[in-house]
């Protein structure tokens, strides 16, 4: 018998700063650019390993808000709660093992800077709609199609 499917949980902090700049991390596994976050450990709240991420990543101590975005990598599995936070302190280190470089960056230079899986979860952060569900394969997002409509019929008894 196979193995049932697993997934994973990450949390990611989208910390914008008083002059409306986010901070962002440079991967050393990958290069690329994304809000700071990681896997959810077994033991913490969603909030203290939002906490966690960030402070072991950047060293910046945070306030955790509110939810911002749910986003699921259906190619591997993992499940993003992605949270805006307020931080506490505003000069980054990089002595992390996963960040290779530190910034605050301006809002309009998130699409150029990541890929559009991630560069959404900021530009989401700024939205004051109901936090968003999203799909997307590590790169690209995925367009989800209502399932069809009789899917949603019922019997009359």
């Amino acid at each position: 018998m196979k193995d049932p499917p697993t997934h994973s949980v990450s949390v990611a902090g989208i910390v914008i700063n008083d002059a409306e700049e986010i901070l962002v991390i440079c991967r050393k596994d990958n290069g690329h650019w994304e809000p700071p976050g990681g896997i959810l450990e077994l033991n913490e709240s969603f909030e203290d390993g939002v906490q966690r991420e960030i402070l072991e990543e950047t060293g910046i101590q945070v306030h955790v808000g509110g939810l911002t975005g749910v986003y699921k990598n259906i190619r591997i599995g993992v499940v993003a709660l992605v949270f805006k936070c307020t931080p506490l302190n505003t000069n980054p280190y990089t002595q992390s093992c996963e960040a290779g470089a530190i910034r605050w960056v301006k809002l309009d230079q998130i699409p150029n800077l990541m890929n559009p899986a991630f560069a959404i979860r900021v530009t989401d952060a700024f939205s004051d709609c109901t936090p968003p569900t999203r799909l997307h394969n590590g790169v690209h997002l995925i367009e989800r199609t209502a399932p069809p409509i009789s899917a949603y019929r019922t019997r009359n008894p």
